[in-house]
């Protein structure tokens, strides 16, 4: 099959959050003048956003790395990106070779760039995982949402700032950077513009949004000034909750909204306070019953996921 200059093939692997970025880098080359392509074979550019979370996914991303490289074509170019090449990339460049561009979470907007100098340097790997402590913000002005049929994912954060023992998330990621509200705001109106039924809020952790721009209930917040503004998304889900952060507010937001779906996600992962300080999570376990009982009083229906 023959290559068509100025396309791209692109995998997502992983979770929505990485869905979500995934869009964002194939709107920035359509900005670019690239198109998407449903065949590999067909594609200029081959890009793979990987997943690095657990072994399974750093396994997963490898092969179809491998797979892409082993059958790639004079003038195509195959770039790894997301997770695994901003902590693994010697993993990646040992395990699979013929990799052209590697780009990591920090930077996922500077996908263009990459291409460009992709272009320039030929034949020459190319690494664009910058030292920077934080994902970058979002000065490209893309829209942070994955549409799929009636739903859509919309990104309010990124990065974490919980340091637990398990999790590799914040040196993937880095710490958290919220979104600003009222650009979060006016994507959800777009969603809705589209005809979107429902809408799920998500972030590596969605009730610590806004800390880091010093708001003490940014969950709260964000939802009371972006409910009314969408009053034609029937359906409102809110993903990765953190122990201790659902607060009374957020509660009385949730039962009071005939928007909000009576669900939350919330890895409580143990109930030992001891196995707790050791994972380096929060160990009060009478909070955990506490508002368990105060969600439960407000929303008998409620629907509670855990892992």
């Amino acid at each position: 099959m023959k290559i068509h200059k100025n396309t791209f093939f692109l995998v997502s692997l992983g979770c929505a959050k990485n869905t979500v970025d995934s869009e964002s880098m194939g709107s920035l080359l359509n900005q670019g003048g690239y198109s998407a392509v449903e065949k590999p074979e067909a594609a200029e550019l081959l890009i793979v956003n990987t997943c690095g979370f657990i072994q399974q996914a750093r396994e997963e991303s490898l092969d179809v790395l491998r797979e892409l490289a082993d059958s790639k074509k004079n003038g195509q170019l195959l770039i790894a990106a997301g997770c695994l090449p901003e902590r693994y990339r010697s993993l990646i460049t040992e395990k699979v070779k013929g990799i052209d561009g590697f780009i990591g979470t920090r930077r996922w907007m500077d996908i263009m760039d990459l291409v460009s100098e992709l272009h320039v340097s030929v034949g020459t790997p190319r690494y664009h995982l910058p030292e920077t402590d934080t994902v970058g913000r979002d000065e490209k002005g893309v829209l942070r949402a994955a549409v799929q049929g009636a739903s859509s994912y919309l990104k309010i954060a990124d990065g974490c700032r919980h340091l637990c023992a398990f999790c590799s998330i914040p040196l993937i990621k880095g710490t958290t950077v919220s979104r600003p509200l009222e650009t979060i705001v006016r994507e959800a109106a777009a969603l809705q513009e589209l005809g979107i039924q429902e809408l799920i809020l998500i972030a590596q952790d969605t009730t610590d949004y806004g800390a880091d721009m010093g708001m003490r209930d940014g969950l709260s917040d964000l939802l009371e000034k972006m409910l009314p503004q969408i009053p034609s998304v029937p359906w409102v889900r809110l993903l990765y909750a953190y122990p201790g952060l659902v607060s009374d507010r957020l509660i009385s937001t949730m039962a009071n909204s005939p928007q909000m779906l009576h669900y939350l996600d919330i890895p409580l992962q143990h109930a030992s306070p001891r196995l707790l300080k050791s994972m380096k999570r929060p160990a009060n376990v009478d909070w955990v019953h506490s508002t368990i009982r105060k969600m439960r009083a407000a929303m008998p229906d409620l629907a509670l996921r855990t892992t």
